[in-house]
């Protein structure tokens, strides 16, 4: 489930969500989000996504962060143009 708040995250793994996708927090906000996330829900899985890129990713890595997404992998990457005829 995405989440733009700790109160969303914690709301979301209280109905069983089995993954919680923290969107667009600050460093400091996704820490302590995420903290409170495996403190009451310790088998859920957290996911920290939005505004993450490779200058900024040891910001977002932390004890509580299971998975880190980088949009920017995918939306930033040169486009190909090619054929295959057989």
């Amino acid at each position: 489930v995405e989440c733009s708040n700790a109160t969303e995250a914690l709301a979301a793994a209280e109905a069983g969500a089995d993954i919680i996708l923290l969107d667009n927090f600050t460093p400091q906000e996704l820490h302590r989000a995420a903290a409170q996330v495996k403190a009451a829900h310790p088998r859920v899985t957290v996911e920290a996504s939005g505004g993450v890129v490779l200058g900024s990713l040891p910001q977002f890595l932390g004890p509580h962060i299971d998975v880190v997404s980088m949009g920017c992998l995918t939306h930033s990457a040169p486009a190909l143009d090619f054929a295959l005829r057989v």
